[in-house]
């Protein structure tokens, strides 16, 4: 095994010797499938495995163990499930699944090691199977970095043909035939014009025993997968009645409201708790964790009001001077002393560009970004008779659960999780912070539930952000124009450090991060000498996953210096990227597939108005996106954008849409308007007027085209947000003449 493959797979197998007896190969998706009794059943139903239940009414009642945060999962999650059951789509009940083992997620830690899926050395296989043996093994019930449907593809549609099998075996049983003469359809078994539903034949089959090696429907087969099916959790959301964190509502509950300290690692040093306990409705006023005023009333605008009526007094601590220019400054001294860790370093870039008469060279910079879902961070949690029940919108539900036992001091097996809607996930929820609050304020409240609710202020100043971040590139172009080396390097936080440390702190250590410089080391242009490294630079403020992590800085930094490339090599930045692509089929039918839609050099624009184009690959899914722009008052004003994306086999076509529209409405938010900055130790932008979102009136049109495949499915809910913002550069680029380098947008201001 050669050095880069021993860091990557001692970065996986951190936590000393966690997986000893317990194997490096991938969990199977029969060992998935999980007994009956793993999900308490739901009223009046029967269980034939961990994953599906059906009742006496008929309804099918699915386990979907991701957090449904506005990205169709759920139905997504079920359709696997309804599919290989023949079951009545208009019986599938979706059913938020309880915090187990068997829910885990084996698909999520696949993001965190630097081999691709199309990797069939003996190093990666090994870097994989240990990967999902470990997020299988650690019991993470994760939503986040696209898994969710990559990580059930197997395993649910195993727990419906299995169930379906069962069912056929007790009909087979009751009719004294053979399975061979049965089929199923809509929720029954069939043998010509008779038919038992399978609310009939339920009871019958969970006393068999599960069958092994159960063949899936072939795709022809499919009867919901690949087809537009109606989601499941819109008709409560537009009447009304879905229950986000925000909603929840139980007998006797109390509500709490806070104030951090402004700064990183401030402490509060003046407080008149008696004061607050003298306003209306308070029911008590203490200081957490030395740096945090709680307030819990019998409202919440109560306890907010006695906040704003007697505001606590903080000292800033060592990081009080912190401010963004000096952070600047850090990330530019690292790069000026520093080669970094090299994710890849292909031929010889350096010496190549030493020996080089012309070396082409750019600077990018990205600033920190705060996620601000709509929905305020929230978490209602209570405390009694020696049990923890919390009620939160988290995207980390089995580490919500064991954060909670360890503020509790409570065994895991006391603390129950429940998790309803999501307004909004981005990575912001992936944080257990107000969970761990909610917690601890509940054990003050003698055994009264207790909602806690942040503001929108404090969301926005105490966040764990996107990275700022500054690459440098270097590169020679041959006589071709095409580049022949290419050298960069990224500057900033360690993404994986940060967020290890703060959930699992066991597993922390400052090694090579992936996911920080993931995009910029797989490039799919074929180019000789290529070297991507990361400096790993803390800058003070907490850091971690924003929607699509690294390939949202390293999408922007990759195509913006390609199109400058192409721009000194004055060759069209389309054809340009088609002619490296040339060992590359997947990325170029992509890319082919959005110039053509866009009517890239086949449909004049309007005078005043350009095109740029972007590719690139994330989660499994490669995306290109073609923005059309032009220039008003001063400010881009994108019009239209075109995106293509290769995402595997697709389970729900509307849902990859709907998702392509959100991914690329977020990351043009934040290439217009997404900054979050720091001065005296304090983040400034305290609200939506600081960090606006992208209006009715902006938004572009966006059409959206799915390349067939027959793939394994790809994600989908994060690979349209790092193509945005270098399309809509590149198109500036194109108008100006000028190459957008530091985001948010300004334009005029860009440096040099």
């Amino acid at each position: 095994m050669k050095r880069r493959g021993f860091l990557i797979s001692a970065g996986v197998l951190a936590g000393g010797g966690l997986l000893v007896g317990v194997g490096l190969r991938p969990p199977t998706d029969q060992s998935r499938l999980g007994a009956p009794d793993a999900w308490p059943p739901q009223e009046g139903a029967v269980a034939l495995n961990a994953w599906v239940q059906i009742d006496a009414e008929g309804h099918v009642n699915v386990a979907l163990p991701r957090a449904e945060m506005g990205q169709g999962v759920h139905t997504a999650l079920a359709m696997l499930v309804a599919d290989e059951l023949d079951a009545d789509w208009a019986q599938v009940r979706a059913v938020s699944a309880p915090v187990r083992p068997v829910y885990a997620n084996a698909a999520l830690l696949l993001n965190v090691v630097p081999v691709g899926m199309d990797d069939e050395s003996a190093t990666a296989r090994f870097v994989r199977g240990a990967a999902q043996r470990l997020g299988y093994t650690l019991g993470l019930q994760v939503t986040g970095g696209s898994s969710s449907v990559r990580d059930a593809w197997g395993p649910m549609r195993l727990a419906g043909v299995t169930a379906r099998q069962l069912l056929l075996q007790a009909a087979a049983a009751r009719w004294k035939v053979a399975v061979s003469e049965l089929r199923t359809e809509g929720g029954a078994v069939l043998r010509g014009d008779q038919r038992l539903a399978y609310r009939e034949l339920v009871a019958e089959a969970a006393q068999l025993t599960p069958p092994q090696d159960v063949p899936l429907k072939k795709p022809e087969q499919w009867r919901f997968i690949g087809k537009p099916m109606p989601r499941v959790d819109l008709p409560a959301k537009v009447n009304g009645s879905a229950v986000f964190g925000i909603d929840i509502q139980q007998p006797g509950m109390v509500y709490a409201a806070l104030r951090q300290a402004p700064v990183v690692g401030g402490s509060l040093t003046q407080w008149d708790t008696a004061a607050v306990k003298a306003q209306r409705g308070v029911v008590d006023a203490f200081v957490l964790n030395g740096h945090t005023a709680v307030v819990v009333a019998d409202r919440w605008w109560r306890a907010e009001a006695a906040l704003k009526a007697h505001p606590p007094s903080f000292h800033g601590g060592p990081k009080s001077s912190m401010n963004t220019a000096d952070m600047r400054a850090t990330l530019h001294r690292a790069l000026d002393q520093k080669e970094g860790f090299a994710f890849r370093d292909q031929g010889d870039a350096r010496e190549a560009l030493a020996q080089a008469p012309n070396v082409l060279r750019a600077e990018y910079e990205v600033p920190f970004l705060a996620h601000a879902p709509l929905e305020p961070m929230n978490a209602t949690a209570q405390v009694k008779d020696g049990k923890v029940t919390i009620w939160a919108p988290t995207q980390v539900a089995s580490l919500a659960r064991w954060k909670a036992s360890q503020v509790a001091d409570v065994a895991m097996d006391a603390v129950e999780v429940h998790v309803p809607y999501l307004g909004g996930g981005f990575g912001r929820r992936l944080e257990t912070d107000v969970v761990e609050q909610a917690v601890a304020i509940a054990l003050r409240t003698q055994g009264k539930p207790v909602k806690l609710l942040w503001t929108r202020e404090e969301d926005f100043t105490h966040g764990v952000y996107r990275p700022m971040g500054i690459s440098r590139f270097e590169a020679v172009l041959g006589s071709d124009g095409k580049p022949s080396a290419w050298h960069h390097r990224l500057a900033g936080p360690s993404l994986g450090l940060d967020t290890t440390d703060r959930l699992l702190p066991g597993m922390a250590a400052d090694t090579p991060d992936k996911n920080h410089l993931e995009g910029a080391f797989e490039l799919p242009y074929a180019i000789p000498h290529l070297r991507a490294a990361q400096l790993r630079v803390p800058l003070g403020l907490p850091v971690g996953s924003w929607r699509s992590v690294g390939h949202s800085l390293n999408a922007y930094f990759t195509e913006c210096f390609l199109d400058e490339l192409a721009q000194a090599a004055k060759q069209d930045p389309f054809r340009y990227r088609d002619e490296l692509l040339a060992q590359a089929p997947k990325h170029r039918a992509v890319l082919r597939l959005a110039a053509e839609k866009a009517g890239w050099g086949t449909t004049p624009l309007p005078a005043g108005r350009a095109r740029g184009i972007a590719l690139h690959e994330s989660f499994g899914s490669v995306c290109a996106q073609v923005a059309e722009v032009s220039i008003v008052d001063g400010q881009p004003q994108v019009h239209r954008v075109v995106c293509a994306i290769d995402c595997g086999t697709v389970v729900n076509p509307d849902t990859v849409v709907a998702q392509m529209q959100s991914g690329i409405v977020f990351g043009l938010t934040a290439a217009l308007y997404g900054e979050i900055t720091v001065e005296g130790g304090a983040v400034q932008q305290r609200n939506f007027p600081q960090q606006p979102l992208l209006s009715m009136a902006e938004m572009p049109v966006i059409e959206v085209y799915i390349v067939p495949s027959a793939a394994p499915p790809g994600g989908v809910g994060e690979p349209a947000t790092p193509p945005i913002a270098p399309a809509v550069c590149n198109a500036l680029l194109a108008l100006t003449g000028q190459p957008v380098r530091r985001l948010p947008i300004r334009l005029g201001i860009q440096p040099g």
